[in-house]
């Protein structure tokens, strides 16, 4: 079954190749383009895409404005940013506001379609450097606050595996890394989720956020 996908972006030429590169996988089925974050809600409540492709910076009304009104209009669709912009301040605003993940413009096609497959599955996927610079940037406020959290009940081998989930690795990159099997990873992954009382990627990125769970080295 392929997923219905809206693309929301004022450059003609990036929604043509964004349009080929989608209907070059078979999974999607580009069901319509808007060029202005007007034009998006517009489309978004009469066709009720799956996905949403949006850009942050767009005529009339910019992707940060438009996604509350867009999680009104299509409840249902998941919403992932695809924009130049880096800048914490705007990943954070953009997951406040209801978007499923954050991706940069330079990130290849694959990363790209591994971040829509990610989302389209309920996850949050955020682009590797801004999780980590996001994190980093949380990590003093979250020690200010003085808050104790279950993470320090995790052992060493679990925090190390759930740090590199939010970063975005999958098990057999994880594996790789730390020159473990791929099964003994998801072992390490549902323990320790399952002592953070979370149940998902999505439910992990926001511990993370809230209580900073990685250093900077």
């Amino acid at each position: 079954m392929t997923a219905r996908v809206l693309l929301a972006d004022d450059h003609v030429v990036l929604r043509s190749g964004l349009r080929l590169l989608l209907i070059s996988q078979h999974e999607y089925d580009v069901v319509g383009e808007a060029s202005d974050g007007l034009e998006t809600l517009s489309l978004a409540e009469q066709l009720q895409p799956d996905l949403i492709l949006l850009d942050l910076s767009m005529p009339y009304l910019g992707g940060l404005d438009a996604l509350p009104n867009l999680r009104k209009l299509a409840p249902s669709t998941r919403i992932l940013i695809l924009t130049m912009y880096d800048d914490p301040q705007y990943l954070r605003q953009a997951l406040k506001n209801g978007a499923s993940g954050y991706i940069l413009k330079k990130a290849v096609d694959a990363e790209l379609l591994s971040a829509m497959r990610a989302v389209l599955h309920g996850e949050i996927y955020v682009h590797p450097s801004m999780t980590r610079i996001l994190l980093n940037d949380m990590l003093d406020e979250s020690r200010s606050t003085n808050k104790e959290s279950t993470w320090d009940n995790l052992s060493e081998r679990e925090q190390e595996v759930l740090k590199m989930v939010v970063l975005g690795h999958t098990s057999a990159e994880i594996a790789s890394q730390l020159n473990l099997s791929s099964k003994t990873v998801d072992t390490y992954r549902a323990r320790g989720m399952e002592k953070l009382g979370l149940r998902s990627r999505a439910a992990l990125v926001k511990f993370a956020l809230q209580y900073g769970l990685i250093s900077r080295n």
